[in-house]
């Protein structure tokens, strides 16, 4: 069982940054692939970013691709988010989820683990 929990999440000005962290509990971090979504109100969950369980491989989807950036310390059981040059419109829930195995999937249905969520919020 891996147990997610999300941080640095806040309000943060348009062209902002802001770097989002999540820590996985359990000794079985290395086995999982790690991925990034995002819900706003009133919309589906929405892929952001996913990096494969050695950090050699990373996706984006096309809203955030060459602005945010996702790795990984498999020493410290923790995955990250930077996101540089926030727009109004990545104001959302951002959840990180785990998928065990080599590959990562950029929809929701194949990560099995989920944190609560943290939020984030960037003003006009």
């Amino acid at each position: 069982q891996v147990q997610l929990v999300e941080s640095g999440g806040g309000l943060v000005q348009a062209g902002g940054s802001l770097r989002l962290s999540c820590a996985a509990s359990g000794r079985s971090f290395r086995s999982y692939g790690m991925g990034w979504f995002r819900q706003a109100p009133g919309k589906d969950r929405e892929f952001a970013a996913a990096i494969t369980w050695s950090g050699g491989n990373t996706y984006y989807g096309d809203s955030v691709k060459g602005r945010f950036t996702i790795s990984r310390d498999n020493a410290k059981n923790t995955v990250y988010l930077q996101m540089n040059s926030l727009k109004p419109e990545d104001t959302a829930v951002y959840y990180c989820a785990a998928e065990r195995g080599i590959v990562v999937h950029t929809t929701t249905g194949p990560y099995e683990h989920w944190g609560q969520g943290t939020q984030v919020t960037v003003s006009p």
